[in-house]
């Protein structure tokens, strides 16, 4: 059975604020363009069964606003990592949760946009806040699969 890795970056945070980067908070637009997106999850019938977060403010926020039910795993190294470590982890975990079909990463660019192009199989050429990709891999230990959507706020 396939199963489904959906790729999401953090919505819009606010600038500066003379906070220390992993602790920016969302913006109002911000806010709007999460909920937006989780509407467009349940929608599509693309609910995880596991989220992978970063541990930064902006992403759990952002994961706060999608109003998802799934049991959450807050990951520093998702914070840190490039697209490869990223890819790396959800074969880590996704051997821990065999049984789980679909599971939503929450990070930052540039590691999520390189993600979703490496596991995806197709260059997306702009991943802005609050985008997802949403790619089919055959297990959870595939290198690549196929990209089956792209959508951003202003898309869905």
């Amino acid at each position: 059975m396939s199963k489904r890795l959906l790729v999401l970056r953090h919505a819009k945070a606010e600038v500066g604020l003379g906070l220390a980067d992993h602790e920016r908070p969302l913006a109002e637009r911000g806010r709007r363009d999460a909920a937006a997106m989780g509407d467009f999850l349940r929608a599509q019938g693309l609910e995880p069964d596991l989220v992978l977060c970063s541990t930064a403010l902006r992403t759990r926020q952002t994961l706060e606003e999608l109003g998802l039910t799934a049991p959450a795993r807050f990951e520093r190294s998702i914070y840190t990592g490039d697209g490869y470590d990223l890819l790396d982890l959800v074969h880590l975990t996704g051997a821990e949760v065999e049984e789980a079909r679909t599971i939503l990463l929450v990070g930052h660019n540039p590691a999520v946009h390189e993600l979703v192009i490496v596991a995806g199989g197709e260059q997306v050429e702009d991943f802005p806040t609050c985008a997802l990709g949403v790619i089919e891999l055959a297990d959870w230990q595939a290198r690549g699969g196929t990209l089956l959507a792209y959508r951003t706020p202003k898309t869905i």
